[in-house]
């Protein structure tokens, strides 16, 4: 399980008990999503998180390679319109985790060849975080799962309500943000998406090491 945390769903004080909660009852990887704030309240939001976590689980920042390096980021997820994934792995080093949102067959096989750990696929299903955004055709979705070596993690409007429709398809990766940020129990929230992203499905040694790499990524898919 693959936790966004947006600073335009929370404050970052909520952010902050959010991420202490969420490792304690099982999120494997954090993110950082801040589209509005300044560099300078994104970096601090971002080292209050890491602080919060403390090593636990990787986390890494939404966009920014610059960012990552001034925070000692586990890693960057970079969009379609950020800095190519060749140029954000010689930047960031052999060892960063780098993900990239895609939203076709097209943009998936791009990133793997260029060398992403990982794509997050959507939206899904319709979301708040990208309002003008149609939901996808699941079979774009199933196509991608199924031809793409690396992790792929559905992502948009994910939570334990809609995780078997995507654990049909093929899908062993799940990226959650207002089914546990706008919970009133986080661990709750947690302990049902979890339930519903095991079921008879194997999930990735996620926790500790990115993706359970140690230098190298694990791509037993």
């Amino acid at each position: 399980m693959y936790l966004i945390l947006d600073r335009q769903v929370n404050d970052d004080g909520r952010l902050f008990e959010i991420a202490r909660e969420s490792i304690r009852h099982g999120a494997d990887i954090i993110q950082l999503r801040d589209k509005l704030g300044t560099a300078r309240d994104t970096l601090q939001c971002f080292k209050g998180i890491m602080r919060a976590v403390n090593g636990r689980v990787p986390v890494i920042i939404n966009d920014r390679v610059d960012l990552a390096i001034a925070a000692g980021a586990d890693g960057v997820h970079l969009g379609q319109d950020d800095v190519p994934v060749k140029d954000a792995r010689r930047i960031l080093g052999t060892k960063a985790l780098i993900g990239v949102s895609c939203q076709s067959y097209e943009h998936a096989r791009r990133a793997q060849s260029e060398g992403a750990d990982y794509i997050g696929f959507g939206s899904v299903f319709k979301t708040l975080t990208k309002p003008e955004r149609n939901p996808m055709n699941l079979e774009s979705l199933k196509k991608v799962v199924r031809e793409i070596s690396i992790p792929v993690f559905a992502i948009g409007g994910v939570g334990a309500e809609n995780i078997a429709v995507l654990r049909a398809i093929g899908v062993k990766h799940f990226a959650v943000c207002r089914a546990v940020c706008k919970a009133r129990n986080i661990r709750e929230a947690i302990n049902e998406i979890k339930d519903e992203i095991s079921g008879q499905w194997p999930v990735l040694p996620l926790a500790g090491t990115p993706f359970g790499r140690s230098g190298q990524k694990n791509t037993d898919h």
